[in-house]
């Protein structure tokens, strides 16, 4: 999810998991690449950054804007996801190359295919001393059912039928069919695990400034200055000794200017910080300050068709507006890193290898090139008839943003769409994959959406009928059924050719407009070093590998 965030949904093993991650590639890091206007095109892509050399008191680090919360079950963007994944800790864990392991959960077994059985790791504490239960792990797992609560991540347990104690340390989630993401979710938000009667006692106030998070991680929240910054500490209780955090303490001040990261970044002020402006990035970098990394990520820029039942509900407009965008000139303006044009939604990451992943590179090339051709968007709109109202697209403050609103505005002036921009707060706009409120009113907004494991499947649950993140409200039966027929399919060949329909469907019906595939980047100042350069720190303790620079 975003800004803008990401979504999410037994057979498949970790193994298989392991596999669709390699695409990641390992190399020495650098900060790499010709400067070609600040943007490092070609900068060489890595898993990690060199590894600390030792401990450090305090790090600063900055987000792009203030997260509404977080508490996991609304932790759906990257704000949150940022801070919570150190604080809080899911029954399996990934690492910087989507690789998943134990986590809370020292094993686990599927003894048939909609039964999965947990063994919860003795000896695991809370930040306030007192020892994680398998009560605790599934009253965590059961919030996700209540529909009271609300989770963002529901839709994943849209085939559970039950989750239960049954051992001292066994937890066994109970399946209404077989479903090959369901475990996979176990390693991001959909596993976390809090402590029952501290949820219980915060109430609505659990994962605010007011009413905090008692988890297991390597850092414990230690103060949340509305609208300035959180500050978390080293939890020296921290049951996994190998993975223990290096700083003291690590603050996360909220920016969501440019000019005025840019600043930060350049003075020392802050050390660090996930996806560096293009406006900042040629300062930054003539700074010596530090350095630009680049990795692989799940995530592919869209724009999100919010309503289609207002000026987008034509798939021709849709299609115009898609054919009407200068991608290479978009990309040129505001992506400092490497990018490539977008043919569909789900990122080149969540390929796989073997026959599966060829299935998936070969469907690829058989998508429509995306590439501009105004003479057809003026004929589709020609034939569609322009719509009666403005399409309207959301913009946050963020530079990316600003640049890709423009874009849009101006294709559509090119091809006779009027589209008209409606500017919305930093702080507002996770509100957008969340509350069908805060989407009245629009009809396209901005994500770079990222799969929270490394499958394609993930992706494309999403336009289930119903599903959280079916923003637009599509329904269509036959999809629906093949999703479900790809989620029982135990073998990867299969499914992917199941998959690669339902990407042709998405795209034929440009659900969501896909814009490109970038790279993900990190700024470290010269004090620091460790942190990983692809986008699996959304779902992993990654500060705790941050520490001095050698």
């Amino acid at each position: 999810m975003a800004t803008g965030p990401r979504t999410a949904r037994g057979t498949v093993t970790a193994a298989g998991l392991a596999t669709a991650v390699l695409l990641a590639g390992c190399s020495e890091a650098s900060s790499g690449g010709e400067d070609g206007g600040g943007q490092q095109r070609d900068a060489e892509l890595v898993l990690t950054t060199p590894a600390a050399a030792g401990e450090i008191d305090r790090i600063s680090w900055a987000l792009g804007s203030e997260p509404l919360s977080l508490d996991w079950v609304y932790s759906y963007d990257y704000p949150p996801n940022t801070v919570v994944s150190n604080v809080c800790e899911s029954l399996l864990r990934i690492d910087e190359s989507f690789t998943p392991g134990p986590g809370l959960a020292e094993s686990f077994d599927n003894p048939d295919p909609t039964t999965w059985v947990y063994a919860i790791r003795p000896d695991v504490t809370f930040h306030d001393g007192s020892t994680m239960t398998a009560e605790d792990v599934a009253f965590s797992l059961n919030r996700h059912l209540d529909e009271e609560v609300g989770s963002y991540w529901s839709g994943f347990y849209s085939n559970v039928e039950s989750v239960a104690v049954t051992g001292p340390l066994e937890v066994t989630v109970k399946l209404t069919q077989p479903d090959v993401l369901f475990n996979q979710m176990m390693a991001v938000a959909g596993g976390v695990v809090g402590k029952q009667s501290f949820i219980e006692a915060a109430g609505e106030d659990h994962g605010t400034p007011d009413g905090g998070l008692m988890c297991t991680g390597p850092f414990a929240l230690q103060e949340w200055s509305k609208g300035e910054s959180i500050t978390l500490a080293r939890h020296d209780g921290y049951w996994d000794g190998a993975n223990a955090a290096q700083a003291e303490t690590i603050e996360f001040s909220f920016l969501s200017d440019a000019a005025a990261l840019a600043n930060a970044l350049v003075t020392g002020a802050v050390d660090g910080t996930y996806g560096v402006p293009e406006s900042a990035l040629r300062k930054v970098l003539e700074s010596g300050a530090g350095n630009v990394y680049y990795g692989r990520q799940t995530s592919t820029r869209n724009l999100i068709v919010a309503d289609l039942e207002g000026p987008l509900g034509d798939v021709r407009i849709r299609q115009a507006l898609s054919l009407a965008l200068d991608r290479e000139g978009f990309a040129d303006a505001a992506i400092p890193g490497p990018s490539e044009p977008s043919r569909a939604v789900a990122s080149k990451l969540t390929w796989g290898e073997g026959a599966a992943g060829e299935t998936f590179a070969a469907a690829w090339e058989e998508l429509p090139a995306p590439e501009q051709d105004i003479e057809r968007a003026k004929e589709l709109v020609a034939e569609a008839g322009a719509p009666d109202r403005p399409i309207v697209i959301a913009q946050s403050p963020a530079p990316v943003q600003q640049v890709l609103a423009n874009e849009v505005q101006a294709a559509g002036k090119r091809i006779g769409l009027e589209v008209e921009i409606e500017p919305i707060a930093a702080e507002a706009y996770s509100a957008l994959f969340g509350d069908a409120e805060a989407r009245e009113g629009i009809d396209l907004f901005h994500t770079t959406w990222y799969a929270d494991v490394a499958d394609p499947l993930q992706i494309y649950v999403n336009w289930q009928t119903d599903n959280f993140a079916n923003y637009g409200g599509w329904s269509d039966a036959d999809y629906d059924a093949l999703v479900d027929e790809a989620l029982q399919e135990g073998d990867a060949e299969a499914r992917a050719e199941m998959v690669v329909r339902l990407q042709e469907n998405v795209t034929e019906n440009v659900l969501w407009i896909p814009v490109d595939h970038s790279a993900n980047s990190v700024f470290l100042s010269d004090r620091i070093s460790g942190a990983p350069a692809t986008n699996a720190y959304l779902y992993y303790p990654w500060a705790a590998q941050l520490g001095a620079r050698g």
